[in-house]
């Protein structure tokens, strides 16, 4: 066995160990309380069903009688949001913006993200062919999608991107059934820009260390990895959705290179997309809405307005 064999065989060891420790950590804590849970023990009195699809995908059905789209048709379909939200996201924070859809009418369809699904991009990809096919199932083939994707969940929603892109035509249905797509703190720049967001967000302590491993993991595995990453970033640049877009993000975000992605904006707005933004100089990663509450609602309720995706009545 050669050196560099050596070192992968060790990392190898050592990266399945880690995702299963953190897997068993945002598992627990996720099911111990989350919102589907939540929002099932409060179903007679919030009108909301969860139904369990997998160990990562939660559908919540939003049936209160007095929402805007309660009287949907199949000419008229009920609206779905696709939320992809970040890794170890709180089930408290989570069900704040499954409410603020509930009340204008969406039913909400949850997609998690798992640490093994970024370290290990060919099963980020496998996932992403089972969503599409969630999302292109009896079920919900017919319903309008509007997508929020926040942190890494920008990264699910590209590996799903990359199958749609193998076959435009054979996904058009889909592409153009999704309305619109909103990016909250999404993550972006070089992968020595990412590896430094991981420190400061997830051990800041010992952020020198985790960032350095995190590059040497990359380069070790650079085909298992970085190549796929490349894929990712590339469908996403030259993106199948042609709906509008609208981004949440600040300039201080260690996760974001937001100067990469203003270049994607602009990149976007050339092909004739219609791209909407919203950016802060001080904000928080993933917590725009806690930090700049009446900004980000203002925000969010002109775009999903402009979709003409529930009437104007309805208010988040």
């Amino acid at each position: 066995m050669s050196f560099i064999q050596k070192i992968r065989y060790f990392f190898k060891r050592q990266i399945s160990r880690v995702q299963m420790a953190l897997s068993r950590f945002l598992w627990c804590r996720w099911t111990r309380d989350s919102p589907a849970i939540m929002l099932s023990r409060a179903a007679t009195m919030a009108g909301v069903t969860a139904h369990k699809i997998s160990k990562h995908i939660t559908f919540l059905a939003n049936d209160v009688a007095w929402t805007p789209t309660a009287s949907v048709s199949p000419v008229h379909p009920k609206p779905i949001l696709l939320m992809l939200p970040w890794l170890g996201s709180r089930p408290q924070a989570i069900a704040k913006y499954c409410d603020i859809y509930f009340r204008t009418g969406f039913d909400v369809l949850i997609v998690e993200s798992a640490v093994s699904q970024f370290l290990w991009p060919r099963w980020g990809l496998e996932y992403g062919g089972h969503v599409l096919e969630l999302l292109e199932s009896e079920c919900f083939s017919q319903r309008p999608l509007l997508v929020h994707a926040f942190s890494i969940g920008g990264y699910t929603f590209g590996q799903v991107l990359v199958h749609v892109a193998k076959d435009t035509q054979r996904y058009q249905g889909l592409t153009n059934r999704i309305r619109g797509h909103i990016y909250d703190s999404l993550v972006m720049g070089s992968l020595e820009h990412m590896a430094n967001g991981l420190g400061k967000t997830i051990l800041p302590q010992m952020e020198g260390l985790v960032k350095s491993t995190s590059l040497l993991y990359f380069r070790v595995f650079k085909n298992q990895t970085v190549s796929y990453f490349s894929s990712v970033i590339s469908v996403f640049w030259n993106t199948p959705v042609m709906a509008p877009a609208l981004f949440f993000y600040s300039e201080n975000d260690a996760l974001c290179d937001y100067e990469s992605l203003e270049k994607m904006v602009e990149f976007w707005r050339s092909r004739d997309l219609i791209v909407e933004s919203k950016k802060w100089k001080e904000s928080v990663h993933a917590g725009h809405l806690r930090i700049h509450p009446q900004d980000y609602l203002s925000t969010l309720e002109k775009f999903v307005q402009s979709l003409d995706m529930v009437p104007l009545k309805a208010k988040m």
